[in-house]
């Protein structure tokens, strides 16, 4: 089976505009998650998130091409710029049609919605702007990566809720791993926090409004936040080949359906996809030293998950150190696993587990080693990542440090 590869990494965040800060900031556990100030909160219950700071889209744009790039396509662009960069890729002549392009989003183009939406209901507009439908359709972050790139091979979206970016990933490995492509731009973008969009999260009442406390017991809920990750994939051939800087190696990949229900997560949907993604890296439990978790901070989630390490892991389990970052760059949605694939590559790069920020109290049903507030240096062979979406849509990668044999 060929060995994929990870040989650039870029990103967009509420911790910074590249990588480098990102996870400068995550390691720190430099909090993105701040007041709104996209929009007016007066009567809003939530007035949090993790917001994309001090952003001007006319820095990245020009005016011309901004009336056609919805915020969310803006920020997949930009990642995957870096991204592309970072790998020092040439993606002219033939590498153009053996690169794919698979980018995930969980709700596309909220930004062109939500304005829209004013302009026909507001201000009694009776046409909406004609590049409404391709600003706002769920492709339309995979198709500017290539479009913005000059890729001509296999370019898609993944639409998944929170897993979006993790199905993506895992479908450019399978591309790689059929040998359609030599190269997969992967990832997710997400920016929803839109007046509407984040009225309809405070209807599900999984929000918190002070912050994000990850299997903490005093937690109260997520954190919404924007952005976007693109990581570069390659063969291990390919790589060689163009003698790439390789950051470690994608081992394995599992994906499952709770087929339970569309907000209740299931630990036994959560094991399946664990299981599947040591299977595929030919892996036992005992090989991973740490995971970063789903941990969205909501009563149901924590605990679920920490059932479902303890089911799959066994007694490892009380070995391994489980950190949610969501608790320091919110949660994005269809961007988080691409996010936290970037972290997780980062723990096995710096050979440190980053912190899950804002632990107060244990949690009887949450009883794993959590990385309490400041990150830990540790020897980190394996780690694995894992994203649980709405729908028990069920993702895992497992990574680890590259070994040349």
């Amino acid at each position: 089976m060929k060995r994929i590869v990870v040989t650039g990494m870029g990103c967009i965040s509420s911790l910074g505009h590249n990588r480098k800060d990102f996870a400068r900031k995550l390691m720190q556990g430099e909090s993105g998650i701040k007041p709104i100030t996209l929009f007016d909160t007066q009567g809003f219950r939530v007035k949090i998130a993790a917001e994309v700071k001090d952003y001007n889209e006319r820095d990245f744009f020009p005016e011309k091409q901004l009336t056609k790039l919805d915020r969310y396509t803006q920020f997949a662009l930009l990642a995957s710029r870096e991204a592309v960069s970072d790998a020092g890729l040439d993606l002219s002549g033939p590498a153009a049609e053996r690169t794919a392009v698979v980018h995930g989003t969980g709700i596309g183009g909220q930004s062109t919605q939500e304005i829209s939406y004013q302009r026909i209901y507001s201000q009694g507009n009776k046409r909406l702007h004609p590049f409404t439908v391709p600003k706002l359709i769920p492709s339309a972050g995979a198709s500017w990566i290539s479009l913005d790139l000059g890729i001509t091979g296999p370019a898609f979206a993944t639409t998944s809720a929170c897993s979006s970016a993790g199905h993506a990933i895992g479908m450019g490995l399978l591309l790689l791993r059929a040998g359609i492509v030599d190269v997969a731009v992967t990832g997710g973008s997400e920016a929803l926090i839109t007046h509407t969009t984040i009225k309809a999260w405070e209807s599900l009442r999984v929000m918190s409004s002070d912050t994000c406390r990850p299997f903490s017991k005093n937690r109260s809920g997520m954190v919404i936040g924007e952005g976007a990750g693109t990581l570069i994939f390659e063969t291990l051939e390919h790589a060689r080949a163009r003698r790439a800087r390789i950051y470690a190696e994608l081992a394995g990949f599992g994906m499952s359906s709770d087929a339970h229900d569309m907000l209740q997560p299931l630990d036994k949907g959560a094991a399946r996809a664990m299981r599947a993604a040591l299977d595929d890296a030919q892996m036992g439990p005992a090989d991973i030293d740490y995971i970063n978790a789903h941990g969205t901070a909501t009563p149901q989630n924590d605990p679920t998950e920490t059932r479902a390490i303890r089911e799959v892991c066994g007694a490892h389990a009380d070995k391994l150190a489980v950190s949610s970052t969501k608790s320091i760059h919110g949660h994005t949605l269809g961007a988080a696993s691409a996010l936290e694939a970037i972290v997780t590559i980062q723990a096995l790069q710096e050979q440190k587990a980053p912190p899950t920020a804002n632990y107060m109290e244990p949690d009887p049903q949450c009883d794993l080693d959590y990385v309490p507030n400041k990150a830990r240096p540790m020897s980190i062979t394996a780690a694995m990542s894992n994203s649980f979406a709405f729908g028990g849509l069920n993702t895992v990668l497992v990574f680890k440090t590259y070994d040349e044999s």
